[in-house]
Order: structure tokens, then C-alpha cells, then sequence
């Protein structure tokens, strides 16, 4: 017997702002999801990267593509993404948002950032502080939706 539109609507929302569990590919096949990437404390990682005089910012670029990849099967991967932070670091910022939006709504998800989201990064000594949080507290939120430890 089929349920009512109304009601699988209704199991098919998430409840109290609770993620659903990663859709897995019928069978296992193409469209498998890997591990989940590593929540990171907004904090910390913005006093690392002040602390190393930036070091961390491409620790945090290779590990974050990287975890994206692994998890989706899409994006650019670390060592690419470390690359393009070196020689066209301006892409990043665009490029890492844009991923974290294709990996969620993959998932089924949606997602408070979106490839816009990088503009943050253009204004001068505070957009940074605005972009990060924006991103990585996105990449948390669904890091442990989907049972990450931090």
C-alpha cells in the first residue's frame, strides 16, 4: 500500500534541523560516499593560520579539498587544490565554497554557502574572517551530521 504525498513529504524533510543520513549508491557502485572529512574549530584553525603566518591556510586548503574528494568522489583534490592556492590563490576561496555546495546537494542537502560565497574574501582585512567561519562552519555542520568526530 503507498503512503499519501503528504506524508512522504513529510519523512522525507529532515525534523528539528537534523541532516538525513549520506544517500548510498544502490548496490554499492558509482555514487559510493567515502569517509567524512574532519571538523575543524573555526577558532583555532583562524589562530593557526595567524600563528604560522599563514602556513596553516595550506594545510587547511590541501586537507579540506582533499576530504571533499574522498568523501564526493567530485572536486579537485588536495594536491591540485594546494597548487591553485599557491600560484592563483584568488580561486580558492570561489572554488572551495563551489565544492562544498556540489557535495551537499549531491547529498541531497542544502547549503548556506554556494560559489557566491567567495566573494567575502575581496574585502580587505575582514573578509577573510567572514568567509572562513561561513565555510568551514557549513563543512562541520555536515562533517557531523554524518558522524564525524572533531
Amino acid at each position: 500500500m503507498t503512503e499519501p504525498a503528504s506524508e512522504q513529504q513529510a519523512q522525507a524533510q529532515p525534523q528539528s534541523g537534523a541532516y538525513p543520513p549520506v544517500p548510498q549508491a544502490p548496490g554499492g557502485g558509482v555514487g559510493q560516499w567515502g569517509p567524512p572529512g574532519k571538523p575543524r574549530p573555526i577558532g583555532t584553525s583562524i589562530l593557526l593560520a595567524i600563528v604560522t603566518l599563514g602556513i596553516y591556510c595550506l594545510v587547511w586548503t590541501y586537507k579540506t579539498h582533499e576530504e571533499i574528494k574522498r568523501h564526493s568522489g567530485e572536486g579537485v583534490g588536495g594536491l591540485l587544490g594546494l597548487i591553485l592556492y599557491i600560484f592563483v590563490g584568488i580561486v580558492t576561496p570561489f572554488l572551495i565554497a563551489n565544492e562544498v555546495e556540489k557535495m551537499l546537494h549531491k547529498a541531497g542537502r542544502p547549503s548556506k554557502v554556494s560559489t557566491k560565497t567567495g566573494f567575502w574574501i575581496l574585502i580587505p582585512l575582514i573578509g577573510a574572517f567572514i568567509w572562513f567561519p561561513k565555510v568551514q562552519g557549513q563543512l562541520n555542520e555536515y562533517w557531523q551530521s554524518i558522524g564525524a568526530q572533531g
